[in-house]
């Protein structure tokens, strides 16, 4: 059977899947459980959510960016 390269490389996939991809490393490799994962995701979300509230108020020209 021959190889089907079609698989598209991480090198080429959008920053967000590459980011993803490593965060199910780390939580792998360190054996975090799901639910502590998925826990501090959420609070990551939550962090990062204010983090842009907060840019758009300070930049509000740049919200359509």
């Amino acid at each position: 059977m021959k190889n089907d390269n079609s698989t598209p490389s991480l090198d080429d996939a959008p920053e967000d899947i590459k980011l993803a991809v490593d965060l199910i490393y780390l939580f792998e490799s360190n054996e975090i459980p799901p639910d502590v994962a998925l826990s501090a995701l959420k609070i990551v979300a939550q962090d990062l959510k204010a983090q842009m509230n907060k840019m758009n108020k300070e930049n509000p020209e740049k919200q359509d960016e």
